[in-house]
């Protein structure tokens, strides 16, 4: 198993998962109108399968709760998906 790590890298608007060392998935954002925009969500094709765009955003998530940055709209499909996984979260929608 990789070790991973994520990361916020809000210069280049996007989150980071990296696998030993390396980029495996990025989930990039716009900031509009006092809301947080998850646009697109990619995983390299050699990561996919492992569930890291997942744990990516359940991470960009927990970020823009932990800073008050929401309302997150989902503008990527993954990410609608995901938040329709976690009805729980819901209440960050905007």
């Amino acid at each position: 198993m990789a070790a991973t790590e994520m990361s916020h890298e809000p210069d280049a608007h996007r989150y980071v998962l990296r696998a030993d060392g390396a980029i495996a998935s990025v989930l990039e954002y716009a900031e509009q109108n006092g809301a947080v925009s998850f646009h697109r969500t990619v995983t390299v094709p050699s990561h996919r399968n492992r569930g890291y765009a997942a744990q990516l955003v359940e991470f960009a998530v927990d970020d823009v709760e932990s800073r008050g940055a929401g309302p997150i709209r989902p503008a990527c499909w993954f990410v609608a998906d995901w938040f329709e996984q976690h009805p729980e979260r819901a209440a960050l929608l905007g």
